[in-house]
């Protein structure tokens, strides 16, 4: 067992004074208080409740309700993170309600969706709010039976003392438990103690999400509420030159047209205050329907826009994000990279004489690959409620980051920061698309103008048409063989609009002698953001469609190549800046290896493999296809993941399984272009998603278990799964795929 110190500086346990009816209120602040929901069926609900900022809390009849502090977007961390806290308390999940934190920015850290970071940062102090509460009921009951603590134990909401047969529920001693001390050391447990995290948990907003209760920021509603809508500039490069909204005022349930500036002037902008349309038109009315009609019927003339330059801090570190004048297209795009890529890059690592090897190479293997822009396009469009008065601000609704966007949104209303008030709801999709708080700044901007609670709602088209997308990238590797196919030297250039893909201490290097990595970015006034698994969504699939067809001039296995290459980087590294654990990821690759029958397919099974490792985790799959009607079908996914301990099984799956059809389904089909700064894929009737039918038949999930602590798990299973379809395609088709939408209209190039 593990003894840990309870006092982590601004984590530290504080205990409520506030006791009546028998409630123990515990206070941790990475557990913040809200209402309670008002009924939770089959449960008895104590008489009353006791709401501090932070705590965790007991009735006097052994029901516990536990915070989840984290935003929900679908990664399940409303059930997974009270399932740690429950797993260390010792109680009985059946005995436990679970509700939505609010916004503390005093009490809690990293209150955010993002990173695959909320289980690996919450893992310790979770675990340390659960321990200290179940410490003091048990000093609670060794007071109440003149025993030593020593004596007494704890499992599911009981305590007992064997030896005088005395026991007692939780609740019982609730009361007496809150005049204990906080202990300065509690003890944690050991992974093979665990009763609750490692087994599967349905999650605790699973009835409401099938019966269609209220959950979501559309959802969300007050009295009084008007609906507002914005109107950008329909290219980018663009802006906002004048307006006649005559005619739009005139409609039914419209109250007011007008326009706000996003952004004041010299707000120091974070990372994640970021949007090219600083000026907006705003339609404000009754009814979504009759504000989209108005929106229809304003008369607006754009003009162009010149060069911008935005000053930021990205977590501290100053940075000037330059937008350039001009209308931007994807056939200029195209030729600009290429001409980029076609020069000698930044270079960003380079270990032993890469260029020497590759002129005395017996062979040189050269291949670039590309993607393009992506809209995240979430299934809850965008959405925010702002209700400010002269008093406070209350805002509701589907944010990523709360923590960031909170200052943003004080700075714009000329509000001190503590009567700014974000509640999360539960998203419908992020993606990285709501880490980006602008929308919840525009909500507060229009409702503190009209002095009235609003509800702003994006279209699909204004969401496809804004920004924020994924950054197109292009990349070309080459290898150097010698006479005999070793592999002597290793080189990746890559860049992209408006960031460079490239992670140059990733593997494979540190498994080669001669290794060059160099970038380059173009800047751009198109406004792009994270996308899940950032950077990693493309050069991960790119890098293993390469390793494959080194693999192939090798002579060997793609799967012997990488382990063989790992075992290098083990044993006998290049370099010291490796940024990967040799083991693990060949961990997965044997474990992947073993669970497909890799080398027993079937004479029309096509079969691709890839591995990766980002956001702190591990993960190997191989894609089963086969061909119907000239159509490739993916028949199987077979997927390894080593992200530690996993809290709930089902829920991991879960997560992983949808990783692997999203990133199928962009690899094949989606994509974004641009015509002098328009975006011509502006709804689903254009932007291709995959479809139910071309999900994988069957996907199974392993994973490894090592006993570590959680690492991430939300964006890992999705970049390698580009690598291995595209490797399988290759063995269907005996063409190269090398530019993604593979399914898209661009002919392949196929090289033999």
């Amino acid at each position: 067992m593990a003894l840990v110190k309870t006092s982590m500086g601004r984590r530290m346990f504080i205990q409520s004074s506030a006791l009546a009816g028998g409630g123990l209120v515990l206070g941790f602040n990475w557990l913040a208080s809200c209402k309670r929901e008002p009924e939770v069926v089959g449960l008895q609900m104590p008489k009353e409740w006791y709401e501090i900022n932070a705590y965790l809390k007991i009735g006097d009849n052994g029901v516990v309700t536990i915070m989840s502090p984290n935003p929900e977007i679908g990664q399940n961390v409303k059930t997974s993170m009270p399932m740690i806290v429950a797993e260390e308390l010792d109680v009985d999940w059946n005995n436990v309600i679970v509700e939505q934190a609010p916004l503390k920015t005093e009490a809690f850290t990293w209150q955010v969706a993002g990173g695959s970071q909320s289980i690996r940062n919450g893992w310790e102090p979770l675990r340390m709010a659960g321990a200290t509460a179940r410490e003091m009921l048990k000093a609670a009951a060794a007071q109440a039976w003149q025993v030593p603590v020593t004596e007494i134990t704890a499992a599911a909401g009981m305590l007992k003392h064997e030896a005088s047969g005395k026991s007692a529920g939780y609740g019982e001693m609730a009361s007496a438990a809150v005049n204990i001390p906080v202990p300065e050391e509690v003890v944690l447990k050991e992974p093979k103690d665990y009763k609750i995290i490692g087994t599967s948990r349905k999650n605790v907003d699973g009835k409401k999400i099938v019966t269609g209760q209220p959950l979501y920021g559309l959802d969300y509603r007050q009295e009084g509420m008007l609906i507002a809508m914005p109107v950008h500039p329909p290219a980018f490069g663009m802006k906002l030159k004048s307006y006649d909204a005559t005619d739009a005022k005139a409609m039914p349930g419209i109250k007011d047209v007008f326009t706000i500036n996003l952004y004041n002037e010299n707000f120091p902008r974070g990372a994640f205050d970021h949007s090219v349309f600083d000026e907006l038109v705003i339609v404000l009315g009754n009814t979504t329907w009759e504000v989209m009609q108005a929106k229809k019927a304003l008369k607006i003339e754009w003009e162009k826009a010149g060069d911008v330059a935005v000053d930021m801090q990205f977590f501290g570190n100053p940075t000037t994000v330059k937008h350039p004048s001009g209308l931007e297209s994807s056939s200029a795009h195209k030729e600009q990279m290429e001409q980029l890529n076609s020069r000698p890059g930044k270079v960003v690592r380079k270990d032993g004489n890469p260029e020497a090897a590759f002129r005395n190479a017996a062979k040189v293997i050269e291949r670039t690959y590309s993607c393009p822009f992506l809209a995240h396009n979430t299934m809850e469009p965008m959405n925010f409620f702002a209700n400010v008065t002269a008093d406070k601000a209350e805002l509701v609704g589907p944010i990523q980051t709360p923590e960031w966007t909170e200052p943003a949104a004080a700075a714009r209303l000329g509000m001190p920061l503590e009567k700014v008030d974000i509640m999360m709801t539960r998203m419908g999709g992020g993606f990285g698309r709501r880490l980006y708080g602008h929308f919840v700044v525009e909500a507060a901007a229009i409702s503190q103008k009209v002095g009235a609670p609003v509800k702003l709602v994006y279209t699909r088209e204004d969401d496809m048409s804004q920004g924020t997308y994924r950054p197109t990238y292009l990349a070309t590797y080459r290898a150097a063989l010698d006479e005999n196919n070793n592999l002597t030297a290793f080189h990746v250039k890559a860049g992209g609009i408006p960031e460079s893909p490239l992670f140059a201490n990733r593997f494979p290097a540190g498994s080669v002698d001669n290794y060059l990595a160099e970038d380059w970015t173009i800047d751009s006034n198109i406004s792009t953001g994270a996308f899940r698994a950032p950077r990693s969504n493309f050069i991960a699939g790119a890098e293993q469609a390469f390793l494959d067809e080194v693999a192939e001039a090798m002579g060997k296995d793609p799967i012997d190549l990488r382990l063989e290459l790992l075992d290098r980087a083990k044993n006998n590294p290049v370099g010291e800046d490796n940024d990967y654990e040799a083991d693990r990821y060949a961990g997965v690759l044997k474990l992947v290896k073993e669970k497909s029958g890799w080398g027993q397919e079937q004479g029309n099974v096509h079969r691709g493999v890839s591995a990766y490792f980002c956001h702190n985790s591990y993960v190997a799959q191989v894609l089963d296809l086969v061909m119907e009607s000239g159509q490739p079908k993916v028949e199987r996914v077979c997927c390894a993941i080593d992200c530690g301990i996993v809290i709930n099984p089902d829920a991991a799956t879960n997560l992983a399984e949808g990783g692997i059809v999203d990133g199928i389904g962009h690899a094949m089909f989606s994509e974004l272009t641009f015509a002098d700064g328009v975006v011509q894929q502006q709804n689903f009737d254009k932007y291709r998603l995959i479809r139910h039918s071309e999900a994988p038949k069957n996907i199974d999930v392993h994973f490894v278990d090592n006993g570590i602590d959680p690492t991430g798990l939300g964006e890992p299973p999705f970049p390698p799964i580009m690598g291995a379809l595209a490797n399988a395609l290759y063995k269907a088709t005996g063409t190269r795929y090398y530019d993604q939408p593979f399914m898209g209209n661009k002919q392949q190039r196929v090289i033999g």
